[in-house]
């Protein structure tokens, strides 16, 4: 007689911040002890030289506003990061150009024919791009290097049993230790334009060939007017990005895709190696996720744009 165990299998926690620094004394990193320790060298060496002509009261009330700020400054995060690399990334940011050019050419002048602006205004600066081209393939040029986007869904573990949810785990942690090349998986949310599918589902109720069916769509149609006017719906955008590495060949970020692929497929995700023209679409998409896709998607970067009808003719009131 066979016995199906049905315990839960053993698990192990991992952190979130896996890639989070060590901390090396009093829960404080190298980079913050670093802060105090420089911080309490200058209080030191300010002590040493205006002790004798500062008043001690003053100077330890300006010791602790600056003890104030430092401590702040190594223990404080902002937008998820510390707040000593959000300030550094902010003074970059001032300091930065505000204006790219696509165009190297960052020296040219206002021509003759434009007017002149009163006011005194930077030239933009070149704007550097990671990547380069995308191939009809699907290909990206990201510099020496190739890389190629997978589209994928996702699954609810929560509604598998444990021993499912443990399976689910390990193939998806096969596929982790298989990867030999830089990876990057991406997931971001997208607004979902609910107005519009439910103008769509209201206009083609009007068509149904039953009563019956004309009631559905319709009130289909109310209900998804009534949902985007009440809530703001998202959808999650899940891309694998897969690189060849060092000394490969381009084929070869092709490669990993497919192989990401059938690795996946094999969890029950839905994957799918993009085309150029899909590659550019997920770009723009995730470069901007809040404007709406353009009827007809967008072309690819070296894509000729031709004109697929011809021009008017003139009519007798039309000057040459």
């Amino acid at each position: 007689m066979t016995h199906h165990d049905d315990s839960e299998p053993g698990r192990a926690r991992m952190p979130a911040d896996v890639d989070a620094p060590d901390k090396v004394a009093y829960g404080l990193t190298w980079r913050q002890l670093a802060i105090l320790a420089v911080t309490g060298t200058l209080f030191y060496g300010a002590w040493s030289i205006l002790g004798s002509i500062v008043a001690p009261q003053v100077f330890l009330a300006v010791g602790a506003i600056v003890g104030g700020v430092a401590v702040g400054v190594v223990l404080g995060r902002r937008d998820g990061l510390p707040l000593d690399r959000w300030l550094l990334h902010a003074i970059r940011h001032t300091g930065g150009p505000k204006a790219l050019s696509p165009s190297g050419d960052t020296t040219a002048r206002v021509p003759d024919w434009v007017q002149q602006p009163t006011t005194r205004m930077p030239l933009p600066a070149p704007l550097r791009l990671p990547a380069d081209a995308i191939h009809d393939d699907g290909t990206i040029a990201v510099g020496d290097a190739r890389a190629a986007i997978v589209a994928a869904t996702t699954i609810n573990l929560t509604l598998r049993t444990a021993r499912e949810q443990a399976a689910l785990i390990d193939g998806f942690g096969r596929w982790l230790n298989s990867l030999s090349a830089p990876t990057q998986v991406v997931v971001c949310a997208q607004p979902v334009d609910l107005a519009s599918h439910a103008r769509t589902v209201a206009d083609a109720a009007r068509t149904q060939p039953h009563p019956a069916l004309e009631a559905a769509c319709a009130d289909h149609a109310a209900f998804l007017a009534d949902l985007a006017a009440r809530r703001d719906p998202l959808r999650r955008q899940v891309l694998v990005v897969c690189r060849t590495a060092p000394g490969e060949q381009g084929h070869a970020a092709r490669r990993r895709a497919d192989d990401t692929v059938r690795a996946l497929s094999g969890l029950g995700v839905t994957a799918r190696a993009l085309d150029g023209t899909a590659a550019t679409a997920a770009l723009a998409a995730t470069a901007d996720p809040y404007r709406p896709p353009r009827p007809g998607g967008l072309a690819a970067p070296d894509t000729v744009i031709t004109a697929t009808t011809a021009p008017a003719e003139r009519t007798e009131g039309n000057t040459p």
